[in-house]
């Protein structure tokens, strides 16, 4: 399902990185594209109130709720190298462990730009065995306070962690498409991790497991 681009916030994102494939590229261009518009948040306002019933549910479709944040789906092509996305953080009251405040990779990159509101940010050393499916040891390396300002490369190899966030926060991201088939949590506390394989990767096996 494809979301259509609407003119002008995200038409606009789409032509800056049309036939764009690396990722550095990729990053490069968010950055500026996103540097160049002060009021991105309003223009996504304006985007979203400015959408038809039908494209609100294609947006709806292509989202997600996660145990921390909403995940919003805005432009999704399948031609094209990236998919566009606006996190919406739930009230720390409403946290549940197990997504962004857990040690973790992604299985794509991504840019990220705080819009509104920020959090504490965290990248780890994590140490996997021989597969690359099961944490060794994880040690936190640097926290950092994330605000709005810069847009920032968050690599699939990293391993990063959101313990908190201030209610209200709001994050525009441009992901890749996946370069790897699964991802990794771990809890810091217990060490225990896990590996996360979407639906869609499972979906050929189900018949078997049934």
């Amino acid at each position: 399902m494809t979301v259509a681009v609407r003119p002008p916030v995200l038409a606009g994102l789409a032509q800056a990185l049309d036939g764009l494939t690396d990722w550095q590229a990729l990053h490069a261009a968010t950055a500026a594209w996103v540097a160049a518009r002060p009021d991105l948040l309003g223009g996504l306002r304006a985007h979203l109130r400015s959408l038809t019933p039908a494209e609100r549910s294609e947006v709806a479709a292509g989202s997600r709720e996660t145990t921390t944040h909403f995940a919003w789906r805005l432009l999704d092509q399948p031609q094209a190298a990236f998919s566009v996305w606006l996190h919406e953080y739930k009230p720390g009251r409403d946290w549940w462990p197990g997504y962004a405040n857990t040690v973790h990779n992604h299985r794509y990159h991504f840019s990220s730009t705080v819009l509104a509101g920020g959090f504490q940010h965290e990248w780890y050393d994590v140490r996997l065995d021989h597969g690359g499916e099961r944490v060794h040891s994880v040690s936190l390396v640097v926290r950092e306070r994330w605000g709005p300002g810069p847009t920032r490369s968050v690599t699939a190899d990293r391993f990063h962690r959101v313990p908190r966030a201030l209610d209200g926060t709001l994050t525009f991201l441009v992901k890749s498409r996946p370069v790897r088939g699964w991802s990794l949590s771990v809890d810091p506390a217990t060490g225990v991790s896990r590996r996360h394989v979407p639906v869609e990767g499972r979906i050929g096996e189900l018949a078997d497991r049934i």
